[in-house]
């Protein structure tokens, strides 16, 4: 029982530290962006517009999925965008990508929710052909991020011509004039055996590379970060050999990247739990132009998974895990089954 809670001391300390830099950054002379990623965990709305794929979440499916439950989703989800601020960015992140949602509606009831209706969050949405019907998406502070262009790329696996996935989502844009990219991704699942799917999840990495590739040939000087649910680890062959995905930012080259989250993953941190072990899917990575020597004015300071502690279960058998919407069956009125997580930018003074 002292090991276990030296372990939890220890972690603690480890998230205490990780914050820090981003609590200190006001004394410097700039202005700091939080940029965050949430798996929101099946946001469905009531309406079976999607076969036996969507049957799950109706009034009639296994779920029972009716207006209390998803108005109770929708506020907890809204509770979550609401808390995610620190001392230097008060108004929370600037954008928030999300995974698992079914369609442009959730997300316009999303942002309506009293909680965060003052940030005027405005809403990235594209459908894709993934059989489940789940997409994903981007919502941004329009005070902070200017949107400039959109571009959705689909993942087609020339083995499997009847593949279907979440489609990569190219968000560009700008923070107070500085050009940065976003490609949102929830990559392949681990279905059928982690080693079996690998190749999936190698081609979506790949298929990330050459977008953020095109996008530094156009703009040499842009930021450009990969993020999402990648359904693989920091240290997994997706990440590291395709991307390009390096652990420390002194160890990254020009036409890599950069992982914060591969440090977090090592100290023993996850955005997820299964099966007793935590892990990391939910990464926020880092063109070579976000590190100390790239070319962008902004640059990497720090990056947290945000588990507080009413994201947790607080007793039982799951004490400790992400409080999720359903548990064994259940309908719990949780959050989510991750984790979110959030990277912090430092823009210097212009």
């Amino acid at each position: 029982m002292n090991r276990i809670k030296l372990r939890i001391a220890a972690i603690a300390l480890l998230m205490l530290l990780a914050v820090a830099p981003a609590l200190t950054a006001q004394s410097r002379k700039g202005r700091v962006y939080g940029v965050a990623f949430y798996n929101l965990e099946n946001l469905f709305d009531t309406i079976n517009n999607n076969g036996k794929y969507d049957l799950e979440f109706s009034p009639q499916g296994k779920y029972q999925w009716d207006s209390q439950k998803y108005w109770k989703k929708i506020h907890n989800i809204a509770q979550v965008i609401a808390s995610m601020k620190t001392r230097t960015t008060p108004e929370g992140p600037a954008v928030i990508a999300l995974s698992e949602i079914e369609n442009i509606t959730v997300l316009k009831d999303l942002v309506k929710d009293p909680q965060i209706a003052s940030k005027s969050y405005q809403i990235v949405h594209h459908d894709s052909p993934d059989l489940r019907g789940v997409d994903v998406g981007l919502i941004y502070n329009p005070r902070m991020f200017k949107l400039e262009r959109v571009t959705n790329h689909r993942l087609k696996i020339e083995s499997m011509p009847n593949f279907r996935t979440r489609d990569q989502m190219c968000v560009v844009g700008t923070l107070n004039g500085d050009r940065i990219a976003f490609i949102v991704n929830h990559w392949p699942s681990r279905r059928g055996g982690t080693e079996q799917s690998s190749h999936l999840r190698e081609a979506a990495a790949a298929l990330s590379k050459q977008i953020a590739d095109s996008l530094l040939t156009i703009d040499p000087k842009m930021g450009v970060i990969v993020m999402g649910d990648l359904n693989d680890y920091p240290n997994n062959r997706s990440v590291t050999d395709v991307l390009l995905a390096r652990k420390k930012q002194d160890k990254t080259a020009p036409g890599e990247f950069f992982n914060p989250f591969w440090k977090l993953f090592d100290d023993g941190i996850g955005s997820y739990i299964y099966r007793g072990s935590w892990g990391l899917f939910d990464q926020i990575i880092l063109s070579y132009n976000l590190t100390e020597q790239g070319a962008s004015p902004l640059k990497y300071l720090n990056a947290i998974v945000r588990n507080d502690e009413f994201l947790r279960q607080q007793e039982g058998r799951y004490k400790g895990y992400p409080l999720r919407t359903f548990s064994e069956g259940r309908f719990t009125g949780g959050y989510s089954d991750h984790f979110p997580t959030e990277v912090f930018l430092f823009q210097p003074v212009k």
